[in-house]
């Protein structure tokens, strides 16, 4: 039977992910019959050290090369460029992944640049031709030109303590800007089943990461938004695979400082096996 296996937000390279080499989700792979990373595997946006990036990247295309798993980036608000491939349809059009940030209308609605990236948002939707603006390609497109013109922030420190830092002070400072998390926490599985049903109205299920808290909702009109969380603490991540009948979403356990499929969460019929 074929494993299509779902995951995001590995966040590799920054110093907040729990995994230190890649080597470390080897054991993730294993049973797979193809592997899809839903946005953010890493940060190719600009930052202080080009050539640390390139390395990055070279890293991980040759990691996921090794593996002998056919591989499906898909970007994200992190690594905008690191594919062409911004949505994907599995099982018959039944399963539509995307990294989510599309949901939002300043891609990450807690961070501290949020207001700017708005404004630069509904510019580029602008420049779209007006029967465009509405479609999800384009959409996409201007999304990801924006995310690749935002450089990189604590993201890109080496020192443990400026990193620490730069992370409450991109993230969580003042205080009050938790209250965004929690209610990005709360639109997001409403927003996701309305992208879903308006862009791809056939599809049970849309697979998201993005913000950080991984869950299954089901909404009223009918869609299941499963969130795969990510690498980074405190929630961890799950994974959701695709197998010919149905769909399973499973926890991502940690053991020896590997990673691995762990328990089933929950699991869903498709429809069209």
């Amino acid at each position: 039977m074929s494993v299509t296996r779902i995951f995001s937000d590995l966040h590799y390279g920054d110093r907040a992910s729990r995994i230190r080499a890649l080597a470390a989700i080897r054991p993730l792979l294993e049973g797979v019959t193809a592997l899809v990373l839903n946005g953010d595997t890493i940060d190719t946006r600009p930052g202080p050290s080009l050539e640390l990036t390139r390395e990055l990247q070279e890293e991980t295309r040759k990691f996921f090369a090794s593996t002998g798993v056919p591989t499906t980036f898909i970007t994200g608000n992190h690594d905008p460029d690191i594919s062409t491939h911004h949505t994907l349809d599995l099982a018959d059009g039944q399963v539509f992944v995307t990294h989510g940030d599309i949901i939002f209308e300043e891609l990450v609605p807690w961070g501290q640049d949020a207001p700017f990236v708005r404004r630069r948002i509904a510019e580029e939707i602008a420049l779209l031709e007006p029967s465009a603006r509405d479609a999800l390609d384009p959409r996409l497109g201007a999304y990801r030109r924006v995310a690749a013109s935002i450089p990189q922030r604590h993201q890109s420190e080496r020192n443990a303590l400026k990193y620490a830092v730069g992370f409450l002070k991109d993230t969580v400072w003042p205080p009050l800007r938790i209250l965004h998390v929690l209610r990005a926490w709360k639109r997001a599985p409403g927003l996701a089943a309305a992208l879903a049903r308006r862009h791809r109205p056939s599809a049970d299920f849309i697979v998201i990461g993005h913000i950080h808290r991984p869950g299954f909702w089901l909404t009223p009109n009918g869609v299941v938004v499963i969130n795969t969380g990510s690498f980074t603490p405190p929630l961890g991540g799950w994974l959701v695979d695709v197998l010919t009948d149905r769909l399973q979403v499973r926890s991502i356990v940690s053991r020896r400082g590997k990673f691995h499929a762990g328990p089933v969460v929950k699991e869903f019929p498709l429809r069209r096996a």
